[in-house]
């Protein structure tokens, strides 16, 4: 029997009890089970964080989960937060090495929500902390009072660029998606191509348009009943088949 590709999923290191945890959604670990047909594997954000070196061996690809943490600023020069509980600094330290390791030795990246700002602030870009309040931006905030189904529902629409990796994977021009972020993309990171924008303008999609790697980042959540969505199915089954080059 043939391995399955093997592909890890960087967890947030929280407190449960007064302890900590680490933990990674259910959905993220499901889709990459079933959509991708991956082994999904979680990767600690420990106080000392695993070798970069070590953690490359052992996986074929890599998902950056979305997370209620936020990337700290001063990983990209930017002010201190409002709140600066909202930092997770163990996942930060995991994460944006990673990435930039996994990008060089042509591993396949996934990145979602916050893995999406991660892969932008790894390879040299910034952030909006508060898109929200920028003006002509919509509210890419989901409403936390609603029932969760209506949290990860359709929002907005997004224009897919035509000679993206997006548009060669999923066919599509433009698609409805989801938004639960108060965080975006400011100066998008060199290396990065803007594959889809929200009606703002706001950068909502990312990749790597060099065409020998899967590098994708996107601000929405595709992992939410990704069975049920075509644009998300795609998504998945890609990422997937860049696994099997690893």
């Amino acid at each position: 029997m043939s391995r399955r590709a093997r592909v890890g999923l960087v967890c947030d290191r929280d407190r449960h009890d007064d302890l900590p945890v680490h933990r990674s959604g259910d959905a993220y670990a499901a889709a990459i089970r079933d959509g991708a047909g991956a082994l999904p594997l979680l990767i600690p954000a420990l106080d000392r964080p695993l070798p970069v070196e070590a953690l490359l061996e052992a996986f074929d690809g890599f998902l950056f989960t979305g997370a209620v943490s936020n990337v700290d600023p001063t990983a990209y020069g930017g002010a201190a937060p409002r709140d600066p509980s909202s930092l997770d600094g163990a996942r930060d330290a995991v994460s944006l090495p990673l990435i930039r390791a996994a990008i060089a030795a042509g591993k396949p990246v996934l990145a979602i929500c916050r893995g999406f700002q991660e892969l932008n602030v790894a390879l040299g870009g910034t952030l909006h902390q508060h898109v929200h309040e920028l003006p002509g931006r919509l509210d890419h905030r989901e409403d936390t009072d609603a029932p969760v189904e209506m949290q990860f529902g359709p929002a907005h629409a997004v224009a897919i660029a035509p000679d993206s990796l997006l548009a060669r994977v999923t066919g599509l021009q433009s698609a409805m998606v989801n938004s639960l972020h108060h965080q975006g993309v400011d100066r998008l990171a060199p290396p990065l191509h803007a594959d889809a924008a929200a009606p703002d303008g706001q950068i909502e999609a990312v990749s790597l348009p060099d065409g020998q790697r899967f590098v994708l980042g996107l601000q929405w959540h595709p992992e939410w009943r990704w069975a049920e969505n075509p644009l998300s199915t795609a998504i998945f089954a890609a990422f997937g088949k860049s696994l099997e080059n690893t």
